[in-house]
């Protein structure tokens, strides 16, 4: 039975993604579709307890679909992490007489969600929203397809330095405990050897694999780094490490930074949003809670958040065997 909801805030939190904006506006017309009032709490959980609220109609959500970052702003709050500070948040919305909530953001917003939650009786559901693509429980995470794209356009651009002063780049982007987008993109942009935190490639193995590049003839090449990967304490070392240790290659360093996490999201992102979007508001009408809505296998799906936070996804083994063979 479906349950008669009110009123459903909505908010953002952690890091922000590509296509967050156009899951608040799935959010926002969902919930007009329904004929449910919707509030945007701005500053993530330290919007909630200060009570930063505005309401959002589908007219006020317009021209956002395309939009990177979250207009409803996003902060960590020490606060919300202590009774005292939940307590707060919970008199809001129970002031604002919101119902329920829907929170978009990563594992960190998930586990929060979920002890908040279940400490207030309080009705929540997630949706996932961070780069990284390190959700357990979904196949993607809104605004990872954005940075990839933004990924493989940056090492493109490097690629045509590269190859104009037969040059090694070692180029580094963002996973810290998690190597999708570097697997990923590495193999988009032709990478001659992707560093990941999964998988330990070893400094010997990755000289051999230089040296075996420039016998075939490569006069440049491109390694991605993720920016857990174990073999050096950083990037920096590493490329000295490369120089050190072989001749006559000029290694150069770009690391990417934030720029992977912003620009106008990709079709795929924005579509993803949508779905989710409208997914997590048809799941507090189902009486769901707790959990996080995902897409697994192009079908919306239902994850409890204690599964979403138990750890990541595993890394697609098959994909390093086609690195190895398509950077010969």
């Amino acid at each position: 039975m479906k349950k008669q909801l009110n009123h459903i805030g909505v908010l953002t939190s952690g890091g922000d993604s590509p296509g967050m904006n156009a899951a608040i506006r799935a959010v926002t017309r969902a919930c007009a579709y329904y004929k449910i009032n919707c509030s945007g709490i701005y500053r993530g959980y330290q919007g909630l307890i200060e009570g930063d609220f505005k309401e959002l109609t589908a007219r006020s959500v317009k021209n956002l679909i395309n939009r990177g970052g979250t207009f409803l702003k996003s902060a960590r709050s020490e606060e919300f992490k202590s009774p005292e500070g939940q307590q707060k948040a919970y008199h809001n919305l129970k002031k604002q007489g919101i119902d329920a909530l829907v929170v978009i953001g990563g594992d960190g917003t998930f586990k929060g969600a979920e002890y908040f939650g279940e400490s207030f009786d309080f009705p929540i559901v997630g949706i996932p929203g961070t780069i990284d693509n390190d959700i357990r429980g979904t196949d993607f995470t809104i605004g990872y397809d954005t940075a990839l794209n933004t990924v493989v356009d940056a090492i493109d651009k490097i690629r045509d330095t590269a190859n104009s002063h037969n040059r090694l780049f070692l180029v580094e982007v963002m996973g810290r405990d998690a190597g999708d987008i570097a697997l990923n993109a590495g193999i988009g942009a032709g990478a001659e050897e992707i560093l990941i935190p999964e998988e330990n490639l070893g400094k010997d193995r990755l000289l051999e694999s230089l040296q075996r590049s420039r016998k075939s003839g490569k006069t440049s090449s491109i390694i991605v780094v993720a920016e857990g990967d174990q073999i050096g304490k950083n990037i920096f070392e590493l490329a000295d490490y490369i120089e050190s240790s072989l001749e006559n290659y000029e290694v150069r360093v770009t690391v990417l930074g934030h720029i992977q996490r912003g620009g106008s999201p990709s079709c795929y992102d924005r579509v993803l949003a949508s779905r989710l979007g409208i997914g997590a508001v048809e799941a507090l009408r189902n009486n769901q809670r707790g959990i996080m809505v995902g897409i697994q296998h192009k079908k919306i799906t239902a994850v409890p958040f204690k599964e979403a936070i138990s750890g990541h996804n595993e890394i697609d083994l098959d994909l390093l065997r086609v690195s190895d063979i398509t950077s010969i």
